[in-house]
């Protein structure tokens, strides 16, 4: 069985050509980028035809590596970004950019909303805080989520409100139009805060829709990731170079197949993930909710399971930072941005495995460096749109490198703080499955066993396990299987990493100041950056 999953992240979409048998095995894959543009009054946009172009790219690109033919595909679906919104007219045509889940010019009207009421609790309306809990154990306690992007665009761009259809997030989008079926799958409802998760009541809560002022008919159907949402149209067959008629499910958001695709399928089952952004995630048979960590249980792929969420915005994105700023000379005196890769002895080397084996000459605790990984502001365990990176305690005799592997440190730091986080309200994993690009390098693994004091396993094609959970559940979908025993079945670890405990004294120390960073320079954040 052939399957095609766009992994569709933050910045590229990496299409991937599984094989599903006795095993899963990912047979060819493709990459492309696309724009995310940033503005100074918060905003964080896309654009529809960059995403259109770099999908129709890479599926062209993929045939041309494998002897594999369109006529042999028999299942597709998208793994994407989440929290986004795209303004869709009745054709499914985008009516103005797209918001990625990082745009918050929406600061005006979470304040305007959420900031009323006599009582509060973590600076929002204690009211409006328990009607949410009590629907869906989430709320919208951050200018970044979608209903505070619906609120802007009703706001300050009336003339495109009064044309939106359905509101949809960018897999939705994608899947619509690959089908001409414009849906939303459960997940994303639920990203939406505005989605009843008590059993029996599953849907649009009309309670909430009606608290936050939002157009009851702007919301679409909802279908489960699992459900097959149509076929492939024979414009978009053409323009993708498939054959139509391809079934096309659901799909959902990357945090929805993280899981399956890591292989943590039994309730307490926790993964790491770090790809552009971090989490923390532990599979649960329930829901509960941290309010003030900023911590709750978004649903899985499969009805009935949640996965408990702790999110690190910027986490492989400060890599790419350190790598464009740090690791190649910015005003071309020194290195002439010149990679080291680019020589013929290592040109079999990627620039990010150089990096690696460069941080591994420097000891735990980087001679001292501490570096906070918030580069655009923080969601949890606090929310705080102002914060930002920083480099700590920098002395004459630090070098490039101790700064490299403080950034590698900083994301694990705080991957452990919202560890610790989840651990407040469930119970998590002895051994932790690490997922995402990160995983892809030993010198990761082991500074993140170290610094969390965990053991840490990762597996196969550890880079695309959205993606694989993802084909997981459309193969299940055509077999009629439990996706949760065939990702059991199919996925497994391929290597351990264990505490070095000659590690810990120095980690501790780092950690514990670590923390104490954005105490201290919260009100300097706001000062600079509100």
């Amino acid at each position: 069985m052939y399957i095609i999953i766009y992994d569709f992240g933050t910045s590229s979409v990496k299409t991937c050509l599984f094989e599903i048998s006795s095993e899963i095995r990912l047979v060819a894959d493709s990459s492309a980028g696309y724009g995310l543009y940033i503005s100074d009054d918060g905003g964080a946009e896309q654009d529809t035809e960059e995403w259109w172009a770099a999908l129709c790219s890479t599926t062209s690109d993929l045939f041309s590596k494998t002897d594999v033919k369109p006529s042999d595909i028999e299942g597709m679906a998208f793994c994407s970004q989440m929290q986004g919104s795209v303004f869709v007219d009745e054709e499914g045509n985008a009516l103005r950019r797209p918001m990625n889940y990082l745009d918050q010019k929406g600061v005006k009207e979470y304040k305007n909303c959420m900031g009323r009421g006599i009582i509060k609790v973590s600076g929002c309306s204690l009211y409006k805080l328990v009607r949410n809990i009590t629907v869906n154990y989430a709320c919208s306690t951050s200018a970044k989520d979608p209903v505070w992007k619906y609120k802007w665009v009703e706001n300050n761009e009336p003339d495109v409100f009064k044309r939106i259809y359905k509101w949809l997030d960018i897999g939705d989008y994608l899947t619509s139009r690959c089908t001409g079926r414009i849906i939303r799958t459960a997940d994303s409802a639920f990203a939406t805060f505005l989605y009843d998760t008590r059993k029996g009541k599953e849907g649009w809560n009309k309670g909430l829709l009606k608290m936050y002022k939002v157009i009851p008919d702007h919301m679409p159907e909802i279908i489960d990731s699992t459900d097959q949402a149509g076929t492939l149209t024979a414009k978009a067959a053409k323009e993708l170079g498939l054959k139509e008629g391809i079934p096309v499910f659901g799909g959902g958001g990357d945090t929805t197949f993280v899981n399956i695709g890591a292989g943590c399928t039994r309730p307490d089952d926790t993964h790491i993930y770090v790809g552009t952004s971090g989490w923390v995630s532990t599979f649960m048979d329930h829901q509960t909710v941290d309010i003030d960590a900023m911590i709750t249980g978004v649903l899985s792929a499969k009805h009935g399971y949640f996965n408990y969420y702790a999110e690190l915005e910027t986490a492989g994105k400060c890599y790419e930072w350190v790598l464009n700023h740090l690791a190649l000379d910015e005003i071309d005196v020194y290195m002439n941005k010149t990679k080291v890769t680019d020589n013929y002895e290592s040109r079999f080397i990627s620039l990010y495995d150089y990096l690696s084996s460069e941080v591994a000459k420097v000891p735990p605790g980087a001679n001292g460096v501490i570096f906070t990984p918030w580069l655009h502001g923080n969601r949890c365990p606090f929310e705080d749109s102002n914060a930002a990176g920083m480099f700590f305690n920098i002395r004459v005799e630090n070098t490039k490198r101790d700064l490299i592997r403080a950034v590698l440190e900083g994301i694990c730091y705080h991957l452990r703080w919202l560890l610790e986080s989840v651990e407040k309200k469930v119970r998590t994993s002895d051994t932790i499955r690490f997922v995402g690009g990160g995983a892809l390098s030993p010198v990761i693994c082991q500074m993140l066993s170290d610094i969390t004091g965990r053991t840490i396993e990762t597996v196969n094609n550890a880079q695309e396990a959205g993606a694989i959970g993802a084909a997981l559940v459309v193969a299940a979908g055509i077999k009629g299987e439990d996706v949760l025993e065939l990702a059991r079945r199919l996925v497994k670890a391929n290597h351990t990493y264990v505490p070095n405990p000659n590690n810990k004294e120095v980690y501790e120390r780092n950690y514990k100041v670590f923390k104490n960073l954005y105490k201290s320079n919260a009100l300097n954040f706001k000062e600079l950056n509100a």
